[in-house]
C-alpha cells in the first residue's frame, strides 16, 4: 500500500484527466488477479472480487483525482508537477481500496457475496462529478449493487479511529456566479453611473447576512464568496464585476428556499443601487445521507474488528460536500471518516499544500473497507 500511495502521489492528475492513475490501478488489479471494467467517456475503473459468490453485492469506492495545488511538503515522493497535488488524500483512498481488494481476494472463497471496487474520477470537479457518469454507464449494474461504502481522510479524527454518523453526514453544495453591471469610467468622476465594485460589495454583504440570526440553528446554511473579479487599473472604474461562491445546506426544502432568497436579495440590492445583475445558480452535489440500517451494521462490524474505543460518532453533519451522495441516492450505504490526526503534531487539513496523511492510516483504511463489506454481507 505504501508503494501504491507513493506512485499515486508523485503523479497526481486533475478531474477527468486521470489516465496515468487509471493505468496504475489496472496494473495493481492485474497483479491481484482481480477482473475489472473500464468505461467509455470516464477514466473510472470497477473491479470485482468474488463475482461467483451469491449474496448481497457491496460496492467500495475510492476517488482518484487531485487538486490544482502546488505541493509544499518535504515528502520524498512529493508531486512531480507544479500546480497539481493529492492535497485531499485521494492517493490514500485508492491505496486503501487496493489494500482491501488484496484482503478480500485472499478471502474470496468465504465472502458473503460479490464486492465491487469502484475507483471513481472527478470527485473534486464539484458540479457533475465522477459518480453520476459512472452510474449512467452501468457501474452499479451486472451484478446490481445492494450497498455502498466509502471513506475520506479526516485530520480532526485521531489516527486509527473512524468517524461515523447516521442520517445527514455532509451538506449539499451549490455554486453561484453573479455578474454585476455598472457604468465604468474615470475614478475621479464616479457620478456617471452605478459603480459595479461598490454595488458588488453591497451584494456580498447582503448575501452573508442571509445566514445571520434569523436562521434555525438546527438547520444550518453556509454561504461563502470565494472569488471577486473586476477592474484592470487603480484609477478606472470597471463596467462589470464577477462574484462566485457556494451555498451549503442539509435539507432539500432549505436548499430550495435559500436559492430563492439569494436570487431575490441579489437582484433587489443591485437594482436599488441602479445596477443590473446576471445570476447563474448551479446545483452541485446533494446531501450525503447515510442509511441508519447500513451504518449500524458497518459500525457493529468495525467495533468487533477495531474496538469500540476507535469509533467516533459525529455530533453534527459536516458542511463539506461529496459526490458519494449520488451513490447513496441509488442504494443504501454509509460514508465514513478515516482518522489521520496525530496528537503530537498538528495535522494540516485537506486542500492545504502541506497536507500529508501518515502511512499508518493505510492499514486502518484497508481494514475498514474490507470489514464493512463483510459486515453488510453477514446474514
Amino acid at each position: 500500500m505504501r508503494a501504491w500511495r507513493r506512485a499515486f502521489h508523485r503523479e497526481p492528475e486533475l478531474a477527468n484527466q486521470e489516465h496515468r492513475t487509471r493505468r496504475k490501478i489496472i496494473a495493481a488489479l492485474r497483479q491481484l488477479r482481480i477482473p475489472y471494467r473500464t468505461f467509455d467517456g470516464s477514466t473510472g475503473v470497477v473491479g470485482l472480487v468474488g463475482g461467483e459468490r451469491s449474496g448481497p453485492v457491496v460496492a467500495l469506492r475510492a476517488d482518484m483525482d487531485a487538486l490544482p495545488v502546488t505541493e509544499a511538503t518535504s515528502l520524498p515522493y512529493r508531486s512531480r508537477y507544479p500546480g497539481r497535488m493529492h492535497a485531499c488524500g485521494h492517493d490514500v483512498h485508492m491505496s486503501c481500496l487496493l489494500g482491501a481488494a488484496a484482503m478480500l481476494q485472499r478471502a474470496r472463497a468465504s465472502l458473503g457475496g460479490p464486492v465491487k471496487l469502484v475507483f471513481q474520477p472527478a470527485e473534486e470537479e464539484g458540479q457533475t462529478g465522477g459518480a453520476q457518469p459512472l452510474l449512467e454507464r452501468g457501474a452499479f449494474d451486472d451484478p446490481p449493487v445492494d450497498f455502498v461504502v466509502g471513506q475520506h481522510v479526516a485530520a480532526e479524527i485521531p489516527l486509527g479511529s473512524i468517524g461515523w454518523r447516521r442520517g445527514a453526514f455532509m451538506a449539499a453544495a451549490d455554486h453561484f456566479v453573479l455578474t454585476v453591471h455598472g457604468t465604468g469610467g474615470h475614478a475621479a468622476f464616479p457620478l456617471g453611473g452605478p459603480d459595479a465594485i461598490a454595488v458588488a460589495s453591497e451584494v456580498v454583504r447582503g448575501l452573508l447576512s442571509l445566514v445571520s440570526g434569523a436562521r434555525d440553528p438546527l438547520d444550518p446554511v453556509v454561504i461563502s464568496v470565494g472569488s471577486i473579479h473586476g477592474g484592470t487599473r487603480h484609477n478606472i472604474i470597471p463596467d462589470d464585476v464577477r462574484i462566485e461562491g457556494t451555498v451549503r445546506t442539509l435539507r432539500g426544502s432549505t436548499r430550495r428556499d435559500i436559492e430563492r432568497r439569494v436570487r431575490r436579495r441579489v437582484r433587489h440590492l443591485a437594482e436599488s443601487l441602479g445596477a443590473s445583475v446576471d445570476i447563474e445558480y448551479r446545483r452541485g452535489y446533494p446531501v450525503t445521507v447515510n442509511s441508519a440500517r447500513a451504518t449500524d451494521r458497518v459500525v457493529a462490524a468495525l467495533a468487533a474488528e477495531l474496538g469500540a474505543e476507535h469509533l467516533v460518532e459525529l455530533e453534527r453533519p459536516v458542511m463539506g460536500s461529496e459526490d458519494f451522495s449520488r451513490y447513496l441516492e441509488r442504494v443504501p450505504g454509509t460514508f465514513l471518516f478515516l482518522g489521520v490526526g496525530r496528537p503530537e503534531t498538528r495535522t494540516t487539513s485537506p486542500h492545504s499544500s502541506r497536507f500529508a496523511p501518515p502511512d499508518p492510516a493505510l492499514a486502518t483504511g484497508a481494514t475498514v473497507l474490507a470489514t464493512a463489506a463483510a459486515g453488510l454481507q453477514a446474514a
